[in-house]
């Protein structure tokens, strides 16, 4: 059961958002880059960012991007990774809002449908494309158009359940995915797969940051600098082995969590209206932080679905995004952190990395 558990809910999941990441997030980054330098100044080099960003953020490509990463974490060999492109593509432009999630099911699917195969027969290089292709491909004519509009079912409501109760939801979204985050699954993946949005992306954001930056600050004593970059800028996961072995360490950073999201739906209204995968990022490489920044500006298709729009970011909002993402889960992480190795709760070397 373990490994199952590891191959599809954690490798698989891995490699899907590092397929977002790859294409739909870094298209967006490039994209929102080459907006507002021509706003600055008319410039070809401007609108060729802008251009490259569009490639990017296609959906065909995106869905390749991310059956391909699928299909390399379950380590498949060569031609069933390449012919993952294809069904990728098809199971997200098929699965419509919720084609992360149908291509996340049919891809593993395929994947292992091509493995059974792969290497198998004289005609290795027919067979095996054959196969994957085709099962993604009747995969997707079957299933896809329903497992995504299941999954935007469940994204919408809980986005609509958010805007109707922001403190309490709040506070669920935001330590859940915090927590998703920490954990060896993937939270970017969850975020994409249910297209987590305005106030609930967030919430979402609020929580991968107080995760990220709050053990970051909390180990600093053992891991110095070095932890804060790893850790406020790479990924809390680091800490997983610490927290098995002393499971109190997570305490803080899940407060942080449980405070900083209702501080962001109901003070600040802090919206995360970017690509939806920015929501399960947090501080990895500021993502979580431009996703709020380019959903400012324009709003990605997920977004505009929920009625968001354009804005001009005033002080209140900067202010807001600052103190949710760093200050904070920083400050309350650090006085809970005080307290716990005083109480004895966390003593001297619990949160050192290796």
């Amino acid at each position: 059961m373990n490994k199952y558990v590891k191959r599809y809910l954690v490798d698989a999941m891995s490699g899907m958002a590092q397929g977002l990441f790859a294409s739909l997030l870094i298209g967006t980054i490039i994209k929102t880059l080459g907006q507002q330098l021509l706003r600055l100044s008319v410039n070809p080099v401007f609108q060729f960012f802008v251009d490259a960003g569009n490639f990017a953020i296609d959906p065909h490509v995106v869905g390749a991007a991310m059956a391909i990463g699928i299909g390399y974490m379950m380590q498949s060999g060569a031609l069933v990774l390449f012919s993952l492109a294809a069904v990728g593509s098809a199971a997200n432009v098929t699965g419509g809002a919720g084609g992360p999630l149908a291509v996340l099911i049919i891809a593993i699917i395929a994947a292992e449908m091509g493995n059974l195969v792969s290497k198998k027969t004289k005609v290795d290089i027919i067979v095996t494309p054959l196969v994957t292709i085709l099962t993604g491909a009747l995969l997707t004519v079957l299933t896809a158009k329903y497992i995504g509009i299941a999954a935007n079912s469940v994204g919408t409501f809980i986005v609509w359940t958010t805007k109707l109760h922001p403190f309490v939801m709040g506070m669920i979204v935001s330590a859940v995915i915090g927590i998703a985050l920490t954990l060896p699954i993937s939270s970017a993946a969850i975020c994409a797969a249910f297209g987590l949005v305005g106030l609930a992306g967030g919430a979402a954001v609020a929580g991968c940051c107080a995760q990220m930056v709050g053990f970051a600050v909390l180990s600093f004593q053992e891991n110095h600098w070095g932890g804060i970059l790893s850790q406020g800028l790479g990924t809390s996961m680091l800490q997983m082995p610490n927290i098995i072995k002393n499971p109190k360490i997570w305490i803080p950073p899940i407060i942080a969590s449980i405070i900083t999201g209702p501080i962001a739906t109901c003070v600040f209204k802090m919206e995360m209206n970017g690509a939806a995968v920015s929501s399960g990022m947090g501080t990895c490489g500021l993502v979580g932080q431009i996703g709020v920044i380019s959903g400012w500006y324009e709003p990605s298709e997920a977004a505009l679905k929920h009625g968001a729009t354009a804005i001009t970011p005033g002080f209140m909002d900067w202010l807001g995004l600052i103190l949710i993402c760093f200050v904070l889960p920083a400050v309350i992480c650090w006085a809970l952190g005080k307290l716990f190795r005083k109480i004895g709760w966390i003593n001297e070397g619990d949160l050192a990395l290796n």
